[in-house]
């Protein structure tokens, strides 16, 4: 199974799906055979990724990829002047609280794997501007804000990455790791504050929409929650969440995966059990574990085409795929694929993707 692993993280190396700048796209299009545009959130992600394989096998050209995607975000996507972090840089039209976290923690795993202080300052500039740009008046923290004037967008109760709520928990596990690595107890306070909030709004998020492909969509915003939880997982409340949210994902995703299903769903559900269960909150269950990695294997593309092979597909409708190789499908597949089936062992906290 290992195999299928380093074929996965090959994909982001001879894909093409990491750019020649650094920065890496939403996806490859499979109808259209090209790259979607370049995401600093996805680059993040891609990041952190590629510190992850490199921390398996010590295969130096995941980690020259990663020091490629961290130098994109600190170098050409950060912006100095204004000290913002935007979702796209062509035209950079917006910025998002969730982008903002992933593209901390994936320029502190780089740091952590090289020493180069610049990642370090930069996530910590993009951790302070997560507190300085994105706290509302209502006490919680705006989803979206249109650039240059960093004003809040218009909510939207219908989109939940247009709204707050218990998933940006996954992007405030950024402050935590900042507050470990600078020694500024302020970061901790702020994740402490979108922990409660989390702990509060959480129940209500699921199903949160008659459409059951949305429900889907949610489930993978949801799981944001549970991975967000880790830091405190030994804590009641929070060990009690985890029993509670993983139980509730099973039952939805066995409901709306014969119409609808996501590879970074299953990737997830698998991931967050064997975290919960080695935290000793979750007992593993087996059955379910298992058949959540049968599930996700199915996902991952082979072709002769390098710009498809080894990659994982977004997701499927019954049995036609949707257009999308996809690196966030990717890394949290191969990471989940090599915690179950690799005996590689649960990495440490901050090496979740």
């Amino acid at each position: 199974m290992l195999r299928n692993i380093f074929s996965a993280g090959d994909w982001f190396l001879r894909s093409g799906i990491q750019e020649t700048d650094g920065g890496v796209a939403r996806h490859y299009r499979t109808d259209l055979r090209r790259n979607s545009p370049i995401s600093t959130e996805i680059t993040g992600y891609a990041a952190h990724t590629l510190v992850y394989l490199h921390s398996l096998n010590g295969d130096e050209r995941y980690l020259a990829g990663a020091e490629s995607a961290a130098r994109f975000l600190a170098c050409k996507a950060w912006q100095p002047e204004t000290r913002t972090m935007p979702f796209e840089i062509e035209p950079g039209r917006y910025t998002y609280f969730f982008d903002c976290g992933i593209v901390a923690r994936g320029l502190l795993a780089v740091w952590r794997a090289t020493g180069n202080d610049q990642y370090l300052e930069t996530a910590a500039a993009v951790g302070a501007a997560m507190v300085r740009d994105f706290s509302a008046p209502e006490g919680d923290f705006h989803p979206v804000l249109e650039l240059p004037a960093r004003q809040p967008i218009e909510r939207d109760g219908a989109r939940w990455s247009r709204s707050p709520g218990c998933y940006q928990l996954k992007s405030a596990m950024a402050w935590w790791e900042l507050a470990e690595a600078t020694g500024d107890k302020r970061f901790r306070a702020h994740y402490d504050r979108v922990l409660e909030q989390a702990l509060h709004t959480s129940r209500e998020f699921l199903p949160g929409h008659s459409d059951r492909a949305k429900v889907m969509d949610r489930l993978h915003a949801f799981a944001y929650f549970l991975e967000g939880l880790l830091p405190r997982a030994a804590e009641p409340c929070c060990a009690a969440a985890l029993r509670d949210g993983i139980a509730r994902m099973r039952a939805l995703l066995e409901e709306i995966a014969p119409v609808f299903e996501r590879a970074d769903v299953y990737a997830q559900l698998l991931r967050i059990r064997l975290y919960a269960d080695a935290a000793g909150v979750v007992p593993l269950d087996p059955a379910a574990a298992e058949d959540e990695a049968h599930a996700l294997r199915g996902f991952q593309a082979a072709s002769g085409d390098p710009q498809l092979d080894g990659g994982f597909y977004f997701g499927r409708r019954g049995s036609e795929w949707l257009p999308y190789v996809n690196p966030v499908s990717t890394a949290f597949a191969l990471q989940a694929l090599a915690q179950y089936h690799g005996g590689s062992g649960l990495p440490l906290r901050h090496l979740l993707i």
